[in-house]
């Protein structure tokens, strides 16, 4: 950010932004440091460069000033790096660790199932417990981002998860419950994570802006997940132990938690929505818990998440698994009895969701956009129609499976990225339909929903139901690959359900918006400075 004096600039029209007052001090909190030095470039004639444009407030030198020292001088180049399109690319790096360690595990799953000799609920069980940990710890950290330094806590959360990964991967045979425990742990970690980032994101940016920039957070998820497979195959692999896969992400996890302690600013919460003035008040916990129940628009936006949260839970567990039993049943694979297991099918779908993410995120966000021209409910409408899209495409993956290994993929590919096209636009209504000081508490506590209600459960389910069907019959691998097909069959319907709740959030998504922005209106304070910002 650059300070100077613009005394030619007077006259404002009618389209320039004002802003206030606090702007002014803030500039020059940025030309000045505390001992009254000036950063080099911070003389009279400098302008200020903001999210909505460029500024000229009224600075006065001062005698009093100095030049700088070297130590300050890289101090004031490190925050001019601190730029919303900075913050957002390595929040968006931190995203893809966070999910790349959650499906780090998924890609050495049968490694894990042989070393440790646990059947498919116990293997589930290692999923299960990360997101009840993660959905329990997601309100509390939603309560402290709306209050805290957000970058703190942040790189908090992502040096501890980072940490208990590294030690899980020391954990012998004899100590299952310790590898459980740990990714209950590291479920914490990531919580705080997913539940503050997206809110920092909202504050730096606005409309189309913003929804492009979360498409690109959000697209973490996939390619996240899709590497976490690609990256724990090829690091077992390189090791010859599954022990390797665990020591990939926390390298790369502390560098991202530096990364946001020096790079990530702390914008005020609602700064880039209130451009006319700044929040009176902030209300209580109890009362945005009361508000936000009665937002028609987030409750069922929240229950379609969680539809979409089973599906994704469950196949990023058990499709890679099902795709072997299904090649061991067409006999061209064998069982896996020592490990390490092959990892093909794991690299393959691993690419697979990196390549769908990435397709699914840009087509929702293009479509969103040119059906913003039609219909202002062209949010909730275009994630409904991908969510039943997609549920018939991924009910073909079971009736084709037996036969064709190549048909099944087809159907993945097209399949997730119909699933896939919604996860930022979901996002992106909730910025829309909840006002800018309790979006960390609406981001937190839709993410427990969706969890409590999706992949909490889905995986541990899912393989209970194929344990339960291979018991009850001989066992066989025909009836292993059955079982877990039957079990997986539960997803489409859920998806089909998750498509409705989208209908019904298409029917109440302007009236909650214009309730949004009329309180987002009422919260606005002081007059304002005359201010010239050039777009």
């Amino acid at each position: 950010m650059q300070c100077r004096t613009n005394r030619n600039s007077g006259i404002v029209d009618d389209k320039e932004i004002v802003q206030s007052v606090a702007l002014d001090l803030s500039c020059q909190k940025m030309c000045v440091e505390s001992d009254g030095c000036e950063i080099e470039g911070c003389s009279s004639s400098d302008v200020v460069h903001t999210l909505s444009g460029s500024m000229s407030p009224t600075l006065k030198s001062s005698t009093d000033l100095h030049p700088c020292k070297p130590g300050q001088k890289f101090r004031a180049a490190l925050l001019r790096c601190r730029t919303p399109l900075v913050a957002a690319g390595i929040l968006s790096f931190g995203n893809v660790l966070n999910y790349m360690d959650r499906y780090t595990v998924a890609g050495v799953l049968l490694d894990i199932q042989k070393h440790f000799d646990v059947g498919d609920s116990g293997a589930g069980l290692l999923q299960t417990v990360f997101i009840c940990s993660f959905m329990v710890a997601a309100p509390i950290f939603g309560y402290l981002g709306d209050r805290f330094n957000r970058r703190i806590i942040l790189s908090s959360g992502i040096f501890f998860w980072s940490f208990v990964t590294l030690l899980s991967s020391f954990i012998t045979k004899d100590y299952y419950w310790l590898l459980v425990l740990s990714r209950c742990l590291v479920g914490i970690g990531e919580s705080s994570y997913s539940s503050i980032s997206p809110t920092i994101i909202g504050d730096l940016f606005t409309n189309n802006r913003r929804t492009m920039m979360l498409s690109v957070f959000y697209l973490a998820i996939p390619l996240g997940s899709g590497l976490g497979y690609i990256l724990g195959s090829i690091a077992k692999d390189a090791g010859g132990d599954w022990y390797w896969a665990l020591r990939v992400s926390p390298m790369l996890g502390l560098t991202a938690g530096f990364l946001i302690l020096i790079f990530i600013p702390e914008p005020k919460r609602g700064s880039a929505d209130q451009l006319t003035g700044r929040i009176k008040t902030r209300t209580s916990w109890l009362c945005d818990m009361k508000a936000l129940a009665k937002n028609r628009s987030y409750v069922f936006s929240s229950l379609a998440s969680a539809a979409v949260s089973f599906a994704t839970g469950a196949f990023g567990i058990w499709i890679p698994q099902y795709l072997v039993r299904a090649q061991v049943v067409q006999k061209t694979a064998v069982s896996c009895t020592y490990q390490p297991c092959s990892s093909k099918d794991s690299l393959i779908f691993g690419a697979i969701t990196c390549v769908t993410g990435l397709l699914g995120v840009v087509i929702g966000a293009v479509t969103t956009r040119l059906c913003r021209q039609k219909t202002e409910r062209a949010d909730p409408l275009v994630c409904a129609v991908s969510m039943l899209g997609s549920a018939i495409f991924i009910c073909l993956i079971f009736v084709v499976a037996k036969k064709s290994i190549v048909g099944a993929y087809i159907c993945i590919f097209i399949g997730e990225t119909l699933l896939f096209l919604n996860w930022a636009i979901t996002a992106d209504i909730l910025m829309y339909v909840v006002i800018p000081t309790r979006r960390a508490t609406a981001v937190a506590f839709q993410g427990f929903t969706s969890h409590l209600l999706g992949d909490a459960g889905s995986p541990y389910l899912i393989g209970l139901i194929s344990d339960s069907l291979q018991e009850s019959y001989a066992t066989s691998a025909l009836w292993q690959f059955l079982s877990l097909g039957y079990a997986l069959m539960l997803c489409p319907f859920v998806i089909v359900l998750g498509g409705i709740f989208f209908l019904a959030t298409a029917l109440f998504f302007l009236d909650d918006r214009d309730k949004a922005e009329k309180h987002r209106v009422n919260q606005l304070s002081r007059p304002l400075s005359t201010v010239k910002v050039t777009k």
